[in-house]
């Protein structure tokens, strides 16, 4: 063999048995897995130690943020100072109708509503017949004083004065009587407003005119009393009769004259005189009788007439009108009010408490903001009350208005209240600067009221932004764009909304859109690491 066949031969020798190196093999295989095994808890265990720290090592390593300001841009604009609260939109004049007392005339009985023709939101008209009680009518006329007191023939008053110009505007005229005086003309023209609508108006005098008639009568007797005075047998009697009428004897023609009947033709005269004298006294008492007598027929006449009841009559300052709720239903006795008729335009009404109240006054302006709607409407403030007001006990009297003391509706409609139920607060009533919209009535509003306000635009600055320092000067903080600082002293005007009008004492020294502080703020920072 040669040698190249020698070294061919020694490299195709076939390799060692795998079973001959086995045991070996495996042993590194565990050493490198117990080492690889160790490497991985010791880098477990590294990691853990970043992570995971105990509550007191965290509050070791946690420092105190760096503090930052923070700023605001001052302004020009005109400032006001508001007030919001909420309101109700309500008419001028809310009369709630409570015919208490009504008399049919046909004896007592349970006061029961008769008809009601209205339902609520139905307008009214001056005239109207908007109920029935006990068979009698309750209508509404044009006025701004309520009824207090039932109007008869022969009243005096304003509130005559007004009927007298309601039944005018209803084409029904006064005649000849004098403002303010019922008379016999204001007495046809209130009946023919009653036929008008279908009634009968109510005796003044409920005696069935007996007392006219007895008045009537004495008249009459007084006249003939005097008639029979003034007759010639009644005054004079009989002719008083002599012997020679009676057919004697008598003297003859030259006989003279006894003295005897000489005195007995003057007792004759004697007697004549003295009747004449009680005849005319009687006279003179017939004719003073009959006087007296046509002064109390006049007196009655006067009297006798058609009334107007307080419980028929509701007046209203302004038309149209509307029903704005109906509180009872035809059949049902009457124990409060009947139905509430709402006249004039559209206002709202809120309460104040004490702090507001302070702070506002009539003339003020306001922004009246219907949610439902989304409709802003400018206003003022047209009055505020100085008493407080007390909610409505049960049971209001006849044209009462709710809530009416003090000056629930300024322009009439019912007597104030008195206390009795929780208190309101203080009325204030808001009027729009145009009329507000029928959908309106009975919404809750939101007020923004204008209680001052600067003259003019202004430089304005959050109230934060202001200090007072140690030398009493009242300053702010004005920031540069280098973050420089510097100390501004200003004068203060109005405040409203978080917001201040400021004057720099010297001019230039702020202007709009300097940034000023307003307070400071934690900066954002990592804790500390160890």
């Amino acid at each position: 063999m040669s040698g190249a066949e020698q070294v061919v031969e020694h490299a195709e020798a076939p390799a060692a048995p795998e079973e001959d190196r086995g045991p070996l093999a495996r042993g590194r295989r565990a050493v490198l897995a117990v080492v690889g095994g160790a490497a991985l808890m010791a880098v477990g265990g590294l990691v853990a130690t970043r992570l995971v720290k105990s509550p007191a090592q965290v509050a070791a390593e946690t420092g105190p943020p760096a503090q930052g300001v923070l700023t605001a841009d001052v302004e020009r604009r005109v400032l006001a100072r508001t007030v919001v609260m909420r309101g109700t939109v309500v008419a001028d004049q809310s009369v709630a109708v409570s015919p208490q007392g009504v008399r049919s005339g046909e004896g007592a009985g349970t006061t029961m509503v008769t008809k009601l023709p209205l339902q609520a939101g139905d307008p009214v008209t001056a005239g109207r017949l908007v109920a029935e009680v006990s068979g009698r009518p309750v209508f509404v006329l044009h006025g701004a004083q309520p009824m207090y007191r039932d109007l008869r023939p022969g009243a005096t008053g304003d509130d005559v004065a007004q009927l007298q110009q309601a039944l005018r505007e209803l084409g029904h005229g006064s005649g000849g009587d004098a403002k303010g005086v019922f008379g016999a003309g204001t007495k046809a023209a209130l009946a023919a407003r009653y036929r008008a609508i279908g009634y009968e108006p109510l005796p003044a005098v409920a005696d069935g005119g007996a007392a006219l008639k007895a008045a009537r009568e004495a008249v009459r007797s007084a006249t003939w009393a005097v008639e029979d005075a003034s007759s010639p047998t009644g005054a004079g009697g009989a002719p008083t009769e002599t012997g020679a009428g009676k057919g004697g004897a008598g003297p003859g023609p030259g006989a003279a004259a006894s003295p005897g009947s000489g005195a007995g033709s003057g007792a004759g005269s004697a007697s004549g005189s003295g009747a004449a004298a009680p005849a005319g006294r009687g006279l003179a008492r017939a004719r003073q009788a009959l006087v007296e007598a046509r002064a109390a027929l006049a007196a009655a006449e006067a009297a006798d007439g058609p009334m107007l009841p307080t419980a028929e009559a509701v007046f209203l300052s302004s038309f149209p009108a509307r029903v704005s709720s109906v509180g009872a239903r035809a059949g049902s006795p009457v124990s409060g009010p009947v139905l509430t008729l709402s006249g004039g335009e559209l206002v709202v009404e809120a309460y104040l408490k004490d702090d507001k109240r302070q702070l506002l006054r009539a003339g003020m302006a306001v922004v009246i903001s219907s949610e439902l709607s989304g409709t802003d409407v400018r206003g003022t403030v047209a009055a505020v009350a100085t008493e407080r007001s007390a909610a409505r006990p049960a049971g209001p009297g006849p044209q009462e208005a709710p809530g009416q003391d003090p000056g629930r509706n300024p322009k009439g409609g019912g007597n104030g209240g008195a206390g009795g139920g929780a208190d309101l607060g203080y009325r204030m009533v808001v009027r729009a600067d145009r009329p507000l919209p029928v959908g309106f009535a009975g919404q809750d509003v939101r007020l923004t009221v204008e209680s001052a306000a600067t003259d003019g635009e202004a430089l304005v600055v959050p109230v934060t932004a202001v200090s007072a320092g140690a030398d009493g000067r009242t300053v702010v903080t004005a920031v540069s764009a280098e973050g420089t600082q510097r100390r501004v002293e200003v004068r203060t005007g109005t405040s409203g909304d978080g917001f201040v009008a400021v004057t720099p004492t010297r001019a230039g020294a702020l202007g709009a859109g300097t940034k000023v502080v307003i307070g400071v703020a934690p900066r954002e920072t990592r804790g500390k690491t160890g």
